[in-house]
């Protein structure tokens, strides 16, 4: 007989797979954005009440349904074209802007030199330019011309990585098979960060964990659907700081890698640092990371009359990096400091942070770090792309602490509400105040619930296992002289101490002598 907990985690996951197939199919971010918030609303309450159930499943049947519902719900995501997010136009412009062997940095989608390379999908004419989603370009007199790309004026923004992953998806690509390659690929980097994920989980923590990632509305919407180069970068980071406990070189070139597809998780690299006090140790995850980017940006400096840093300052202008008062930028700060000081408050309150991160963090933790220093970012900067929370969700599936998804709930709240008619300010900082309210709440229910020992946002511990605080799984009572833990479970402290100096991404063994059990 099916165990009756397992039964509704399986029938949770299926309704969360319907009202995100549901979901993705509705065209309504232009002309229904009330609506489609309201589906939005139901994807995270069905996920947070499944993620809920496979938790309390027998942990035999839940590391089967997680990897299950990794297949099943980023698949939703292919069900229709990219329904909120235009970037995977560009994606396509600039990897057939690579093939016909042109820097993807020196020419804007608008410009009359690329119209040799303009199609009808990307660059529509006449009636096809009617939309909310299409932007006027000039044409030949007489004749209305039209791109889905967004800002054809502007040269593209995106490293060197992320370039070559464009130019590899075009070239694999059938002719005429349009957003799908792009949609393709990112449902396959995103079974690959859930298989990272739950190789790291497996030997590190709880594999439940996984279906914070696999199971996460943000999956198939923003890194399958709107096919966001940024699971990219997810995938690598996880790697990279899954291999970083052992192998620092390699991680660290992992991590570099993943900075040079998307900027955005260089945030992770105090968390790779945490609790290291030799430089040597230190310089082994730094210089990887910073010879990776080097490398990977050399041949587009060479082959581009352009900077290739592309549209970069311009975006940070046009996100009101520059301007306080501009874009709902530093909204929790501004609440209470003059808008004059967010910055500088900023740069203060992050490096109190890193520090912290640091000194106290967990070396055989990092992401528990990463996740503090990327979590308060969000909070600090509240960015309104609810693409940019696909790392932090994966870090949160990593450590386990679900109340950082807060975070990731108000980017995307923010982000479908733009075409609402509310006051964009006023929404992106009420979002982001009540998604700080839950992970202080949060902090507090853990701390009152653990050892005072384990420090805030790093992980670390004195001694002993962690207890079943929602983070880990409670440790199962050791008969002396035998160890019978095994996958997440609690290990004796020699076992435990011989385990620590292999990766995560090590295969077990099993070693049965004089009636003891080890997993080593």
């Amino acid at each position: 007989m099916i165990n009756p907990r397992t039964s509704a985690a399986g029938a949770l996951l299926a309704a969360l797979t319907a009202v995100l197939a549901l979901t993705i199919r509705k065209d309504g971010y232009f002309t229904d954005p009330a609506g489609l918030s309201w589906w939005y609303a139901a994807c995270w309450a069905l996920f947070a009440v499944a993620v809920l159930a496979v938790r309390k499943a027998p942990a035999r049947h839940a590391v089967a349904l997680v990897p299950a519902g990794g297949l099943a719900v980023p698949a939703t995501g292919l069900l229709a074209p990219p329904r909120t997010s235009p970037d995977s136009s560009r994606y396509a412009g600039d990897g057939r802007v690579q093939a016909a062997g042109i820097s993807p940095y020196d020419h804007t989608p608008a410009d009359p030199a690329l119209a040799g390379l303009r199609d009808r999908w990307l660059f529509p004419t006449g009636s096809g330019c009617e939309g909310p989603d299409r932007t006027r370009i000039p044409g030949p007199e007489g004749e209305v011309h039209c791109t889905r790309i967004n800002r054809p004026q502007v040269h593209t923004i995106y490293p060197p990585v992320s370039e070559g992953y464009f130019l590899l998806v075009h070239a694999l690509s059938p002719d005429g098979v349009r957003h799908k390659g792009l949609q393709t690929g990112g449902a396959l980097l995103s079974l690959g960060t859930t298989a990272a994920l739950l190789l790291v989980l497996r030997r590190r923590g709880d594999p439940r964990h996984a279906a914070y990632w696999a199971w996460c509305p943000i999956v198939p919407i923003e890194a399958v659907n709107n096919a966001h180069a940024d699971v990219l970068g997810v995938l690598l980071a996880v790697v990279g700081l899954g291999l970083v406990v052992r192998r620092r070189i390699l991680g660290g070139a992992l991590l570099g890698a993943a900075i040079v597809t998307k900027l955005l998780p260089a945030v992770v690299l105090p968390g790779a640092l945490s609790g290291v006090r030799r430089a040597r140790d230190a310089a082994a995850v730094l210089l990887p990371a910073a010879a990776v980017v080097a490398l990977s940006y050399l041949p587009y400096v060479l082959a581009s009359d352009d900077s290739v840093l592309g549209f970069l300052g311009g975006y940070a202008e046009e996100e009101g990096y520059d301007d306080p008062s501009a874009s709902n930028r530093y909204a929790l700060l501004r609440l209470v400091l003059p808008d004059d000081w967010a910055p500088a408050a900023l740069i203060a309150v992050m490096l109190v942070v890193v520090l912290h991160v640091l000194r106290r963090g967990d070396p055989e933790r990092p992401w528990s770090g990463a996740l503090l220093v990327t979590g308060t970012a969000f909070l600090l900067l509240t960015p309104g792309y609810s693409w940019y929370a696909l790392l932090l969700v994966a870090l949160v599936a990593l450590d386990g602490r679900w109340e950082w998804l807060a975070v990731a709930v108000a980017g995307a709240a923010k982000y479908v509400g733009v075409y609402m008619g509310v006051k964009p300010d006023g929404l992106g900082t009420t979002v982001y105040a009540v998604a700080a309210g839950v992970v202080l709440a949060g902090f507090f229910v853990a701390r009152a619930s653990r050892s005072p020992r384990r420090t805030l946002g790093t992980g670390s511990e004195d001694d002993g296992p962690r207890g079943d605080d929602g983070r880990g799984v409670p440790p199962r009572p050791v008969v002396p002289g035998h160890d019978l833990s095994c996958g997440t479970e609690t290990l004796e402290a020699g076992d435990r101490r011989s385990r620590s100096h292999r990766s995560p991404f090590a295969p077990l063994s099993l070693h049965v002598s004089m009636g003891q059990l080890n997993v080593t």
